[in-house]
């Protein structure tokens, strides 16, 4: 029996980055050993064990064999007899195929420390074509490390797409993979990646739909809507924020690419049309609820919010209540940070300020200043007809507010 550290935590020690699980390969043992010498097993699909001090994981070395569609559709075989380096051969790329054993030696049977040094992200064989996640997986790579993809590589990934394999992926791991992606420091490689090989326009759709797609110059110096939108993800990246912020940023503008060519690059009435496709969108792939609320609010909402600073207390109280920002101020504030995205998400725009935010965040502190108990209290008691009292308030409520609002924005 050999244990070897194994797959991201071997390649992010190589890369200096920080290691926060490590995951192990155990190689000439059985099940039975691995329970009598301490460990738990986990595993549902293969044997997989927990250390029984560190509760690292330990998976007995296996190969696998494909039989059916799909990234589940794999046959597992694990035995004592099974080496090392055939387990590493079942992986992905060769950066994920290093091990180093318990001596701190390095094994590396496919070249994965060359590519790491070489930047490059490589297939190890043709079992690749066999997982469609490895799609998904390698373009999500190409995202969190700024590796190109091998050029063979990336073909396999084409052939992948043309023999339907990726439209066996189920919903929650196409969302899962996308999450993820969107969370790495350079979100848009991924999407530039998919795009490559075809397989943004089998998953997304509405998002491959807007690149060559024109937008007014005079507010878009880089012009193509899906360059805009990359630009808008990247930005929210770079500004660390969480991942609903993210997709909204990646959604928010998806009605341009249904605006009829005669009408570019004007998108009058967009908004209305991104709701329609982002709730699609969402229900298609899984997405969170969380997610999914915040980027229908982004993509109905962003252009008043952009003119927000020209709007009548009277609007921008109907707005603030439309986004439910008084009973959900964080969320509120992740919907100005997604907004703020779309306008920082162009050429030379990054640094600019945008007062709009700030405008929204005052107006909300200063309508919540309103003390709606004391009112309702107030017309409870001198109510004549109770039937007619939650209308009395709500409209008493909402005059008190578009007055503060109106105050705080005269100082």
């Amino acid at each position: 029996m050999k244990t070897y550290l194994v797959g991201g935590s071997v390649r992010d020690e190589i890369l200096g980055l920080p290691v926060t699980d490590h995951d192990h390969v155990v190689v000439g043992s059985t099940p039975e050993e691995m329970v009598r010498l301490g460990y738990r097993a986990v595993g549902k699909d293969f044997p997989v064990f927990l250390h029984p001090e560190t509760h690292e994981q330990y998976a007995l070395a296996r190969t696998e064999r494909k039989i059916s569609r799909g990234y589940k559709g794999f046959e597992v075989y694990a035995s004592p007899e099974v080496s090392l380096q055939e387990d590493l051969a079942r992986r992905d790329l060769t950066i994920n195929s290093i091990a180093r054993d318990e001596n701190g030696n390095i094994i590396d049977p496919f070249g994965g420390v060359a590519d790491l040094e070489a930047g490059l992200l490589r297939h190890i064989g043709p079992a690749f074509t066999e997982d469609p996640v490895r799609v998904l997986r390698t373009a999500r790579f190409a995202a969190r490390f700024g590796f190109r993809i091998a050029p063979e590589t990336l073909t396999l990934m084409s052939e992948m797409v043309h023999n339907g394999e990726v439209d066996a992926l189920v919903p929650e791991r196409v969302w899962q993979e996308f999450a993820r992606g969107l969370m790495e420091h350079k979100p848009s490689r991924m999407f530039y990646a998919l795009r490559e090989c075809g397989a943004l326009t089998r998953l997304m759709p509405e998002v491959d739909a807007l690149f060559g797609v024109p937008q007014p110059p005079q507010h878009h110096p880089e012009i193509d809507t899906g360059v805009h939108v990359m630009m808008v993800i990247d930005h929210a990246a770079w500004k660390n924020y969480s991942l609903p912020v993210r997709f909204a940023a990646l959604t928010h503008d998806l009605g341009k690419g249904t605006t009829p060519p005669e009408e570019w690059p004007r998108h009058i009435g967009h908004e209305a049309r991104s709701v329609k496709l982002v709730r699609e969108l969402c229900e298609r792939i899984r997405s969170t609820n969380e997610a999914r609320d915040l980027a229908l609010l982004v993509a109905r909402y962003h252009g008043d919010v952009h003119h927000s600073l020209e709007l009548r207390p009277s609007t921008i109280a109907a707005m603030l209540q439309a986004v439910d920002a008084y009973r959900k101020p964080q969320r509120f504030e992740e919907f100005l940070q997604a907004c703020a995205c779309d306008f920082h998400g162009r050429p030379g725009y990054a640094e600019k300020p945008y007062p709009q935010a700030e405008r929204l965040r005052m107006a909300l502190s200063a309508a919540r200043s309103v003390d709606a108990g004391a009112i309702a209290a107030e017309l409870a008691r001198t109510a004549q007809d109770p039937t007619r009292l939650p209308a009395a308030i709500n409209t008493r409520v909402n005059e008190a507010r578009i007055a503060e609002i109106k105050a705080q924005s005269s100082l």
